[in-house]
């Protein structure tokens, strides 16, 4: 009966080895409390361009420890113990540190993979790509273009017509859902929603159409 033991014991850290290349970067453990949701500044192009990434000891107060963890030091959650990995409802996704506006919710698809996967960003200047060689492989880094968080990795098994996956962690995103883009000030990514049929217009009011 010991002679099992070892062999269950290759067969589990082979597994870990096939979800870490395939998905985004090497698991840390998520047994921390969670710190209460960040709350960032309403999107504009003025703010983005006046945006200063605060000092660390400044992040480190208003991140809880994964989401440090992750953007600040390009380390990866859990797969399947997140928070956005299974998310259905229509939003934006943003940086957690800028607000910077990176995903819709209309590109996100179930990859399997065990973390948040898209076929594309809002906008490809929105992420900025790496190269990261990390775990012995050559992969691509993404990180957000204003506070250069780091978000994941792109891969090429994505769906049509990009052909890509952004396997994405939750702890580096803010969901805002669609019913509350408006009030919080993403009024202007609203139209894509519309068109799609999952937002209706509030009557008397256009979408802003400038970003």
């Amino acid at each position: 009966m010991n002679a099992v033991k070892p062999i269950a014991c290759l067969a589990a850290a082979a597994a870990l080895t096939a979800a870490v290349l395939t998905g985004c970067d090497q698991a840390v453990s998520q047994t921390t409390t969670p710190k209460p949701p960040v709350t960032s500044p309403p999107i504009t192009n003025t703010a983005m361009q006046k945006f200063t990434k605060p000092p660390a000891a400044e992040l480190k107060q208003k991140l809880s420890p994964m989401q440090y963890a992750v953007t600040q030091n390009a380390a990866t959650e859990p797969p399947f113990r997140n928070e956005f990995y299974d998310n259905h409802k229509p939003g934006l996704y943003v940086d957690i540190v800028s607000g910077q506006p990176l995903f819709s919710s209309l590109d996100k698809f179930d990859s399997g993979c065990g973390w948040p996967s898209f076929s594309k960003p809002l906008e490809n200047k929105d992420v900025v790509e790496h190269s990261d060689r990390s775990l012995g492989v050559e992969r691509t880094e993404v990180r957000s273009g204003v506070a250069d968080s780091h978000l994941g990795h792109v891969f090429n098994d994505g769906p049509g017509p990009t052909g890509l996956r952004y396997c994405i962690n939750s702890a580096s995103l803010r969901f805002i859902p669609v019913e509350e883009m408006e009030k919080v000030g993403y009024g202007a990514y609203l139209e894509p929603f519309i068109k799609a049929g999952v937002y209706k217009a509030k009557a008397g009011k256009s979408v802003e159409a400038g970003r």
